[in-house]
C-alpha cells in the first residue's frame, strides 16, 4: 500500500510538471531550433530562418555535388575554372540570391524598429544584477517593483533553475506594449527570445523596443549582455495574462 501510494504520488508530481512546463515557453534539453513564437514578428523572423536553412541546404548540396563530380572525374576544368560563361554564371547566381534574401530581411528589421501608437508603456532598468520595473500609465500612482532570481534553495517543484523570479512582469494579451529600457550601473540587455525581445540597456541613454503578445503565457528571458560576475543571475519573466486579469493584478498592486 505504501508502494502504491508512493508510485502514484510520483505519477501526479510528474503530471503536474508536465501541465507546469505546457504553459512556459522556455528552451528544452536538446532544443535545436527556436522557441514558440508569441509575437507575430517572432513568428516571420522564424519563418524567415527557415527559408534561409532550406536555401542553404540546396546550395550546400549542390556544391558539394559539383566538387565531387569534378574531383572524381576528368571534367575539373569544365565544371569549376574553365570559360567566361561559367565565371559570369557563378557570379550572377549569388548576387541575385543575396538580394532575394536582402529584402526579407530588411523587412523584418524596420519591423522591429517600428513603435506602433502603444496601449501602455513599461519602464525596465538593469541593475547589478537585477531588474527594476515602472508602470507610469495610472496617474500618480506609478507602479514600481525589483525583481530577483529566486535562489535554487527557494524553488517550488516545478520552479526552473536561475530562470525563477519573485516579482513578474505582467502585461496584457492583443495590446501594443512599448518598453523602454536603461541602465543604472553598467551595460544589460533586455532579451526575451519568444517575444522578439533584445535590446541593449546602457547607463544614460533610453532606448525604446515594443511588442505585442498574442497568447497567454509565462516567457522567460535573460541579460544577453555580459555586465559581471553575477551575469547570468538576472532572468527576465514575463506573465501575459487577459485583460480582466491584468486590470485585476494593477489593482492589486494600487491597493
Amino acid at each position: 500500500m505504501v508502494s502504491l501510494a508512493s508510485n502514484n504520488s510520483t505519477v501526479l508530481m510528474q503530471n503536474l510538471f508536465i501541465i507546469n512546463l505546457g504553459e512556459r515557453d522556455l528552451p528544452e534539453p536538446w532544443q535545436l531550433g527556436f522557441q514558440d513564437a508569441a509575437h507575430p514578428v517572432m513568428e516571420e523572423i522564424i519563418y524567415f530562418h527557415d527559408q534561409i536553412m532550406f536555401i542553404l541546404t540546396i546550395i550546400i548540396t549542390t556544391v558539394l555535388w559539383l566538387i565531387v563530380k569534378a574531383l572524381g572525374g576528368k571534367s575539373y576544368h569544365r565544371y569549376l575554372v574553365d570559360g567566361t560563361l561559367l565565371e559570369i554564371i557563378w557570379t550572377i547566381i549569388p548576387a541575385i540570391l543575396l538580394v532575394f534574401l536582402a529584402f526579407p530581411s530588411l523587412k523584418l528589421l524596420y519591423l522591429m524598429d517600428e513603435i506602433m501608437d502603444p496601449a501602455m508603456t513599461i519602464k525596465a532598468i538593469g541593475h547589478q544584477w537585477y531588474w527594476s520595473y515602472e508602470y507610469s500609465d495610472y496617474g500618480e500612482q506609478t507602479i514600481e517593483f525589483d525583481s530577483y532570481m529566486v535562489p535554487t534553495s527557494d524553488l517550488d517543484t516545478g520552479d526552473f533553475r536561475l530562470l525563477e523570479v519573485d516579482n513578474k512582469l505582467v502585461v496584457p494579451i492583443n495590446t501594443h506594449i512599448r518598453v523602454l529600457v536603461t541602465g543604472a550601473d553598467v551595460l544589460h540587455s533586455f532579451a526575451v527570445p519568444s517575444l522578439a525581445l533584445k535590446m541593449d540597456a546602457v547607463p544614460g541613454r533610453l532606448n525604446q523596443t515594443s511588442f505585442f503578445v498574442k497568447r497567454p503565457g509565462t516567457f522567460y528571458g535573460q541579460c544577453s549582455e555580459i555586465c559581471g560576475a553575477n551575469h547570468s543571475f538576472m532572468p527576465i519573466v514575463v506573465e501575459a495574462v487577459s485583460l480582466n486579469r491584468y486590470i485585476n493584478w494593477v489593482i492589486a498592486q494600487q491597493a
